[in-house]
């Protein structure tokens, strides 16, 4: 195994205590594998064979693909889309050897593994083709050209030494894309004291077909390249626009066509010294300027003169992530479930835990709102039966809820004798209680109204509706008022006559019935309406209110005009409760405290 690749290691826990208790091995002894950050366990008995299989276990499944004469040039083909050479191995065991494997793992960022089995008749196209030896196994790399390899390499005992270098030299194609920064600092690397400068000839172009026959000509000139300090590669400038825009000379940062550029990059913080060579074509006269310059550069370095700091390259395959995700959830869930089959329960505690404390904060959290949802629903039944609410402005029986509203209408409760305790004596502090003052002839009027005003603050948990009916406890606000400290700053505009027989239609009251306080809106009247102008201007009567007497000294009668004057008037008292609400939630309303509230049982009703 260790000749492969594998690296073994032992474990004391009489020592290594806390590496035991990392890697999740509570019980010895235990053979265990670890790769790319997991832990996997060995459960099967102490044989060759099963250690064998538990290793290639490790493995990613999709490392290497299964190649024959009908796939091969689909395969091959993927060079340009992934953008690494591709890597075949012909051999003659049906199974894909471990060696192979391994060595798929541990280039395969930068290699694309394909297997063929020599012995399967759907091969044996491919392997003429090559003119593969059938006695020993062989390793083509193809680039490029996939028509023919660009190394090959033939041993009947392939030892990883002899994979690895041929790996290692066979890492990149001959003219790369740039498609992430760690690509880039690999092919172009940052300029070493100890060693030789590294040139990168870089091709700017474009993604397009009408560039296919440069980027073709680019590929052919790179070919040819033997010197060691110059790498090629290009880069779409649609993909890698930040850079693109340093590296040419012009001053909107457009291109009309591809350009060469040669850089060298002097320090990992972006900083590269380069030179734009020539606008690109593929043609012969381009060729010969770039070898030109080429030639030039390895005698004189100087000329390279523009510097400059390169930005970091975008990722181009970063839409890949998702998929790679999907392959290492599904290799996870493998795992688990391996676990599951084995009975590994001690191994598998942190996972367990982890999922069924996630389950238990779930299923907590849904009881607990449930229940809470089914109190509040029986705290309403009740009361449901105690007073109207008003819907889309018309008045019907509900009750006050605390609930941030679901429905499109208000709920409000008549204050009576039976609501009178839990809805202002005994409400629940921080909780505060609006409640509009009305009589039987203006109820739906001003309910309507009111529901129109207040709809925009139902969403609060602390605010509750009601209404009083001065029709059945005419004396409760003027009762109210004398129990306030601050009774002469209420009525200190009414004159002593009109305090007595004070109309208190149309009032709204903000009641917090566990700091003994309320905060009082009066109405103010600012509608406007033809018919009362036309009123005004005829017989000089005030705005809201019509002569007893006509002006051809008729007694007064009753029309439509003056009934509908006074439900114009009724309805306009709430004009301003709106803003009053907004005063009121931002608490800068004055406070009339009272010592106690009266009873409504008290005060008996108006004949």
């Amino acid at each position: 195994m260790e000749g492969l690749g594998v690296g073994i290691g032992v474990v004391d826990v009489g020592y290594e205590r806390r590496l035991a208790n990392h890697l999740s091995a509570h019980r010895t002894p235990s053979i265990l594998g670890v790769i790319s950050g997991k832990v996997m366990f060995f459960h099967y008995a102490v044989a060759k064979e099963h250690l064998w299989q538990f290793v290639e276990d490790l493995l990613p499944q999709r490392l290497v693909e299964r190649i024959t004469d009908k796939n091969e040039q689909q395969f091959l083909n993927g060079w340009h889309e992934l953008n690494k050479p591709h890597v075949l191995l012909f051999d003659q065991v049906p199974v894909v050897p471990l060696l192979y494997k391994l060595a798929a793992f541990a280039y395969k960022d930068y290699l694309q593994f394909g297997y063929v089995d020599q012995g399967l008749a759907e091969t044996a196209e491919l392997q003429k083709r090559f003119n593969i030896n059938t006695y020993a196994p062989t390793m083509l790399v193809f680039k490029e050209n996939t028509d023919k390899p660009a190394d090959i390499i033939q041993a009947k005992g392939m030892k990883k030494q002899i994979i690895d270098e041929f790996m290692s030299n066979n890492k990149f194609l001959l003219a790369p894309r740039l498609v992430n920064q760690k690509l880039f600092d690999e092919l172009c690397p940052v300029k070493q004291f100890h060693r030789r400068r590294k040139y990168c000839v870089l091709l700017i172009t474009a993604d397009e077909e009408t560039h296919s026959f440069g980027n073709q000509a680019f590929l052919s000139f790179a070919s040819t390249n033997t010197r060691e300090v110059v790498r090629f590669a290009y880069v779409y400038q649609r993909l890698q626009q930040p850079l693109c825009d340093i590296l040419i000379q012009s001053e909107d940062g457009s291109q009309s066509s591809p350009q060469v550029v040669i850089l060298e990059r002097r320090n990992a913080a972006g900083r590269a010294l380069f030179k734009p060579v020539t606008a690109w074509n593929g043609s012969e006269e381009d060729k010969l300027h770039l070898m030109e310059e080429l030639e030039r550069l390895q005698k004189d370095p100087s000329i390279l003169t523009h510097d400059a700091m390169l930005p970091e390259l975008n990722n181009e395959f970063a839409s890949m992530f998702v998929v790679r995700w999907i392959y290492a959830s599904y290799d996870y869930l493998s795992e688990v479930i391996d676990d599951i089959l084995h009975n590994n329960w001690r191994e598998m505690m942190p996972l367990l835990s982890l999922i069924f404390s996630a389950l238990f904060i779930l299923f907590g959290t849904v009881v607990i709102q449930a229940f809470s949802d089914s109190s509040e629903d029986k705290q309403m039944k009740p009361k449901a039966k105690d007073g109207p609410k008003a819907e889309n402005g018309s008045s019907g029986t509900s009750s006050t809820s605390s609930r941030p509203p679901r429905k499109n209408f208000v709920e409000v409760t008549e204050l009576t004798n039976i609501t009178y305790m839990s809805n202002l004596v005994k409400l629940r502090p921080g909780h505060i209680n609006i409640v509009l003052v009305l009589t039987d002839a203006s109820k739906n009027i001003l309910l309507s109204k009111f529901a129109k005003e207040v709809y925009s603050f139902t969403g609060s948990q602390t605010l509750h509706f009601s209404f009083l009916n001065l029709d059945k406890h005419s004396k409760w606000m003027s009762t109210l008022l004398e129990y306030a400290q601050d009774q002469s700053q209420i009525d200190a505009d009414e004159d002593d006559s009109r305090c007595r027989k004070m109309d208190y239609t149309g009032f709204v009251l903000a009641l917090n019935g566990h700091k003994k306080y309320l905060c009082l809106f009066k109405p103010v009247y600012t509608g406007e309406d033809v018919d009362v102008k036309s009123s005004d201007e005829e017989g000089g009567a005030s705005a809201g209110k019509l002569r007893p007497g006509s002006h051809n000294g008729h007694p007064p009668r009753k029309s439509s005009r003056s009934r509908s004057t006074s439900t114009l008037q009724i309805h306009h008292k709430l004009d301003r409760l709106g803003l009053w609400m907004e005063r009121l939630m931002e608490g800068t309303l004055p406070r009339y405290y009272v010592p106690a509230w009266p009873g409504l049982e008290k005060i008996p009703p108006s004949k």
